[in-house]
């Protein structure tokens, strides 16, 4: 971790945000939301300054930034591959859908490719068991994946970014 009075953040970008939550109670989850959409990611340094302009400890912002699997202490690819492993998925198939993206980005569960494009999550549920096995990329929701269908998609989106740039 970064020691806290460090600042490698511009933390000019989330002022709007702090103003905007001042005074709004049980606003922590909204506040870490949309630091995590300005910075990629929830710095320590940002963190640090939340707890400071609302007053809640770092270790309590910690404590419910940690909780929920949205949120992200590094910086994630621009496609966050979230592979659901409840029970549905997981009786379903889950864990080869897993080693297929694994093989494909050539990644671990947590993991980011070199290139920054993918981050590979892999999540309890994503609610979306009549579809199962299922995975997000982003806001979009695949499901009755097989492995060879997980890879197709995955290389699809690279396609698309060798044709962007």
């Amino acid at each position: 971790m970064v020691e806290c009075n460090s600042s490698q953040s511009d933390l000019t970008l989330i002022e709007d945000v702090l103003q905007q939550y001042q005074d709004v109670s049980g606003s922590m989850i909204a506040i870490l939301q949309k630091a995590q959409e300005i910075y990629g990611y929830l710095p320590t340094d940002v963190i640090y300054l939340v707890a400071e302009r609302t007053g809640v400890s770092p270790a309590k912002i910690m404590g419910v930034a940690t909780f929920y699997a949205q949120f992200s202490f590094e910086p994630i690819g621009k496609y966050l591959v979230m592979v659901c492993n409840g029970t549905a998925c997981h009786v379903n198939g889950a864990d080869g859908i897993m080693e297929a993206v694994s093989e494909e980005l050539g990644v671990e569960d947590k993991q980011t490719t070199s290139d920054g494009l993918f981050t590979m999550r892999c999540v309890a549920c994503l609610g979306c068991c009549s579809l199962s096995p299922v995975m997000m990329i982003n806001e979009d929701t695949y499901g009755s994946l097989t492995p060879e269908k997980a890879k197709v998609i995955l290389r699809g989106l690279r396609q698309k970014e060798k044709e962007a740039n």
